[in-house]
Order: structure tokens, then sequence, then C-alpha cells
């Protein structure tokens, strides 16, 4: 039923601008505006929406990561950017942020509106 459909993937933040901000301007991101809010449009053809939501609640988990080929460097680039990177309490991550030896090296941050975002070495 679904084999020829081009799903997508959304979710919701309760700023557009900064979100636009961010995702634009911080992360670099290939952002347009299209109602309902904005579409991500990031490499592979898949378009994120990113729709308004005055009573949102950051999602509890991962909503969207990041490959890179060099995690230290992606997280130096983004720290200099003004990106602050979560630390998770019995998780062995180093003075970065990054988590290594347990999968991929992975490092954890926040959008303006919470939601929780990665990026890790592929």
């Amino acid at each position: 039923m679904f084999r020829t459909t081009k799903a997508f993937s959304g979710f919701s933040v309760n700023d557009l601008d900064a979100a636009k901000k961010f995702y634009g301007e911080i992360l670099g991101v290939n952002v347009t505006e299209e109602p309902p809010g904005l579409t991500l449009n990031i490499a592979g053809d898949r378009p994120i929406i990113v729709y308004p939501k005055p009573d949102h609640t950051p999602a509890t988990f991962t909503i969207l990561n990041f490959p890179v080929e060099d995690i230290d460097s992606a997280v130096d680039e983004l720290t200099k950017r003004g990106v602050e990177f979560l630390r998770y309490e019995g998780m062995n991550q180093d003075e970065r942020g990054i988590l290594r030896g347990e999968g991929p090296p992975i490092a954890w941050f926040t959008d303006p509106a919470g939601n929780v975002l990665s990026v890790l070495q592929v």
C-alpha cells in the first residue's frame, strides 16, 4: 500500500521564528516556509515538517540524528555556534558531551523548543 509513497516526518515547536533561525543559521539546513510551518530540506529527498504547537511539549527521545564523518569537528563547530551539548547521568560522555564506546560516537543537543537532536559519527 505505501511502497511508492514518499513518507515524511514532522515534529512540533513552540516558536517557528526561533526554529527557522536555529535550523537555518545555526545548523545550516535548507529551510523553507510552507504552511503550516517550516520544511527542513535535508539530503536524501525526505522533507521534515516543523509545525507550530502552542502547548508544545518536547519529545523525551531523539527526534533527529545528523550523521557526520568527524564528530569532534562537528561538536567543536556547533559549540562555536552556541550549541550546548547535553549530559546524561550514568552515561560515559567526555567533557564535550560525546558518548564513545557504546555504538557510534554520539552527542546530543536540543533545538530552541527543547526537542532532542544528535550528531553521530558514521
